[in-house]
């Protein structure tokens, strides 16, 4: 490895599993001083054993204000300030229009939209000038497909943010880009279907349906969010990284 984030924190929600955990892994081993955060304890434990270099967990709901906060102050008071913040943390729920419940709205509306917003937030008074922040967004941001209304509105609104939030943070050098990735391996197939057959069928259509004719895997967006984080991208600000296989653009 390359020490690109040698000593530097870093602070990934929703990590405990996917390209949230690949990427705290990664972060780890070229350096980072890693915290992740998640709703299940018993998972972040598992995972932090995973990641190693010491990294830290902090149970919390990015959906609650009052969690947020105390995430921040944790870290800060465990690790220092913070250099680099990847707002991961989401959900994925799929319906027909007809059936989607206000329950389910209100559910992704609060983790993926006011989730990632409050987390940016939060964080800022516990951050390093000069820091990088990545937000998680997704290739249905700015795709028609059938089901996916609640959730690909909460990911564009995520696009959106990056935008404002590097608009206004230009004076503490503070740059805000969004990692944008189509489908990739990681188990939300397992928690939109029933079985692992379904799980396997859907994964098998999803690769069908990329020109490259393959999903993609959690480490690959993990390696995309490491340039987004270094120095490597310090020109970069308020843009988007597009991993998807083609989708968007084939």
């Amino acid at each position: 490895m390359s020490d690109k984030l040698k000593n530097k924190v870093a602070v990934i929600t929703g990590g405990s599993s996917g390209i949230g955990l690949a990427t705290a892994k990664l972060f780890a081993a070229e350096g980072a001083k890693v915290a992740i955060t998640g709703r299940n304890k018993d998972n972040l434990k598992k995972a932090v054993d995973s990641i190693g270099n010491q990294a830290i967990s902090i149970t919390g709901d990015v959906s609650n204000l009052a969690n947020l906060a105390a995430i921040f102050q944790q870290v800060e008071a465990q690790l220092g300030k913070i250099d680099v913040l990847v707002a991961n943390a989401a959900i994925y729920a799929l319906a027909p229009l007809a059936d989607f419940t206000e329950e389910m709205f209100d559910k992704i509306s609060d983790i993926n939209f006011k989730g990632t917003f409050f987390t940016v937030q939060k964080a800022l008074p516990h951050m390093n000038n000069g820091a990088s922040v990545i937000l998680t967004s997704s290739v249905v941001a700015e795709k028609g497909v059938p089901q996916h209304a609640a959730y690909a509105a909460s990911k564009a609104a995520v696009r959106s943010l990056a935008r404002s939030f590097s608009a206004e943070l230009l004076d503490r050098s503070i740059r805000v880009n969004v990692l944008t990735p189509g489908p990739a391996d990681t188990p939300v197939f397992d928690s939109v279907t029933n079985t692992p057959e379904e799980a396997a069928a859907v994964k098998a259509g999803m690769a069908a349906f990329a020109p490259v004719k393959r999903i993609g895997t959690p480490e690959e967006m993990a390696a995309a969010s490491l340039f987004l984080a270094s120095a490597d991208s310090a020109f970069m600000a308020g843009a988007e990284l597009l991993l998807d296989g083609g989708i968007r653009s084939l």
